[in-house]
């Protein structure tokens, strides 16, 4: 039985498409990624699976639930990391968990529970702190922690490592891992965080503008991207943008960021000199070259057409636009 089962699900508000017709199947015990940038649908696919969100079309069930016919009961299979913390920092770390057990109806066993989450993300000497002194590390680890008070089958992170230092980034990857195999439940995290799906997933769906173009583990989407990724830094962006003409139709896939021009090749050392020689014959000057194997970075560009990393302005408005829709 499938952990997760999607159907054409599909997410409307007004003329706008947040998510648009995502069919997938998680399996049980997957730690599975939704990567994508700010404004893909990431949040809002979560927000329908775990029934915070109707959707507008097509179905989905999550433990064998129907998340609109059988809503209370995919409830109580789930747990929920949110992108924002939801702790109450007046609380103690152990109240903050105590509260959250008696609301799942936890009882003899929820004392020990507390401290089996606790000991799982390593927070049993803080336990009694006040939350408003915890560091955001902590903070995270704790909602973690939470997250898992009622056994869930599935628990849902968006987001997980927003906003952290990369060191302490690193040490949440630890704690997700280790969740996932000692508790044995099923991971559904979104991320923009390339190193992130790569560290973590094992297996990746790439969502761009509510659809999903790709879904696979990471090793076996960069072996089907294929090749190596020869880079080249030239002057100016527009130069850049001249050189992919230069290179188009050459046994290669090239694109352009920036300054820089990155050409996706087989035997990438081998193919050197005749992209460097193309560039002197279109009298382009080559600051920097680069060789390198792919990154799912390369994989996202391939597929989307963008680097994870652009925010322009309309993806910025589509983001803000979906934030006022869900207030009203």
């Amino acid at each position: 039985m499938p952990a997760i089962e999607t159907e054409a699900l599909t997410k409307k508000y007004n003329s706008l498409v947040a998510v648009d017709s995502v069919s997938l199947k998680v399996e049980e015990g997957e730690l599975f990624g939704l990567l994508g940038p700010n404004g893909a649908g990431k949040t809002t696919l979560i927000h329908m699976l775990s029934t915070i969100t109707q959707p507008t079309a097509g179905t989905a069930r999550v433990w064998n639930f129907d998340i609109t016919k059988e809503a209370s009961k995919v409830r109580a299979s789930i747990g929920m990391v949110f992108q924002d913390t939801t702790l109450d920092d007046r609380l103690t770390g152990r109240e903050n968990l105590d509260l959250h057990g008696r609301l799942y109806g936890l009882k003899g066993e929820r004392k020990k529970r507390i401290d089996d989450v606790l000991a799982l993300v390593e927070l049993t000497e803080r336990a009694d702190m006040l939350v408003k002194t915890y560091s955001g590390g902590m903070m995270r680890r704790l909602e973690i922690a939470r997250g898992l008070m009622h056994h869930p089958h599935v628990l849902f992170l968006d987001e997980p490592t927003l906003g952290l230092d990369p060191q302490t980034r690193v040490h949440i990857w630890e704690y997700i891992k280790k969740m996932n195999r000692e508790e044995g439940v099923t991971l559904i995290l979104t991320t923009h965080y390339m190193e992130e799906a790569e560290a973590l997933c094992d297996r990746v769906a790439i969502i761009d503008y509510g659809k999903i173009v790709a879904i696979d583990s990471p090793d076996n989407l960069k072996s089907e991207f294929g090749g190596d990724v020869i880079t080249l830094t030239v002057g100016d962006e527009e130069t850049a943008k001249a050189m992919c003409d230069v290179y188009q139709g050459k046994d290669c896939r090239v694109s352009s960021r920036g300054s820089t021009v990155h050409i996706t090749v087989q035997s990438g050392e081998r193919r050197i000199p005749q992209i460097l020689r193309l560039a002197s014959e279109a009298s382009v000057s080559i600051e920097s070259v680069s060789l390198r194997k792919p990154t799912l970075e390369d994989v996202f560009l391939h597929y989307t057409g963008h680097a994870i990393r652009e925010e322009s302005v309309s993806e910025i408005g589509r983001w803000h636009y979906l934030r006022s829709t869900r207030r009203k």
